[in-house]
């Protein structure tokens, strides 16, 4: 450390086991991958958390089942993705170093379409619907995406245009050896922690907007990475197109506007009915019964169990009205 300019001295390798006998591929575990991991354990905890909610979209026996599609649509579609956007014709031509996934490149772009696709297909095999599917699990994507960038500073890697010179960080694969904003580290607060902010809020603010989770994510990703790219180097291979333009800010710009529209039709579509207050108007004293035993506890939700009352019994539905009074609605 030189004042404020940081030399980057980081072991990208956490642990080295040595090579496999053919090929020489190492057999190490490294730094990246490890974010990777601990972003998918974040995610199995606090999705079966949320699951235990009762009016969740997803229950907590099936959040196992719905991260292994998660980890293949992010894995799968972050290297196809990067090979697609970034990897260029050598791929083409050598189709067998698309798994050599240990030299790198994984996009963010590629992984984010993988997890439409792995949402789709989960939807379509387990009956679920889409938009309640991302709206459950869209909301700790922001945290996978902050240790993916504390992932990529510790690889000294996808570094930002040099500072004034009083300050930034040296980073080891530059050849010039100049104090460079570390991007990795502006990505990681803004596409991590801002957005998770700003979806956690959302959840216990507009619990019955549909689709705004993804919607919202989707928008702030577009503007945050768009802009921060203004400060990061672009792919060395690629470089500029039109002389300003990166590679990152031309697959990000559309995500503003899908965003945005998505945003406009999310707060004009119907609002979510909590289940409870769904059974209770419909006169299903059979699922009203499951919910409660299920843990829809309604005193602790007293505006849902005071509204679920009011359905059933301007609608005349008796026994379900005798079952909130005793679960304790009417208090």
């Amino acid at each position: 450390m030189n004042g404020w300019i940081y030399t980057h001295q980081l072991d990208p390798i956490l642990v080295r086991l040595g090579e496999l006998p053919f090929g020489g591929i190492p057999i190490q575990v490294t730094w990246y991958g490890s974010m990777y991991a601990l972003g998918f354990l974040l995610f199995y905890g606090l999705a079966t958390r949320t699951a235990r909610w009762p009016d969740s979209a997803v229950k907590e026996i099936e959040v196992g089942n719905l991260l292994l599609y998660i980890i293949v649509g992010v894995v799968v579609g972050a290297r196809i993705g990067w090979v697609a956007f970034y990897g260029g014709l050598p791929y083409l031509y050598e189709p067998w170093r698309i798994l050599e996934t240990w030299k790198g490149g994984m996009s963010f772009h590629g992984g984010f379409l993988g997890i439409i696709i792995a949402y789709w297909i989960y939807s379509r095999v387990h009956a679920a619907a889409f938009l309640d599917l991302a709206d459950f699990s869209v909301t700790w994507a922001p945290l996978g995406l902050f240790f993916g960038r504390i992932g990529n500073f510790i690889n000294g890697e996808l570094y930002g245009k040099p500072t004034n010179g009083t300050w930034g960080v040296i980073f080891p694969d530059d050849p010039q050896r100049l104090p460079r904003h570390p991007s990795q580290l502006y990505e990681a607060a803004l596409e991590g922690l801002l957005i998770f902010g700003v979806l956690i809020l959302l959840r216990f603010r507009a619990p019955n907007v549909r689709g705004i989770q993804p919607a919202v994510f989707i928008l702030l990703y577009g503007i945050v990475r768009t802009a921060v790219e203004f400060v990061r180097l672009p792919d060395r291979e690629i470089g500029y197109t039109l002389g300003f333009i990166t590679r990152g800010q031309m697959l990000s710009v559309p995500m503003v506007i899908v965003g945005l529209v998505w945003l406009i039709v999310a707060l004009r579509l119907p609002r979510r009915i909590p289940r409870l207050i769904a059974a209770a108007a419909e006169g299903n004293a059979k699922r009203v019964r499951a919910l409660l035993n299920d843990g829809a506890d309604v005193n602790a939700r007293d505006a849902q169990g005071r509204t679920a009352l009011a359905r059933a019994a301007e609608r005349g539905h008796n026994q379900i009205a005798k079952l909130l009074e005793k679960a304790g609605a009417a208090k």
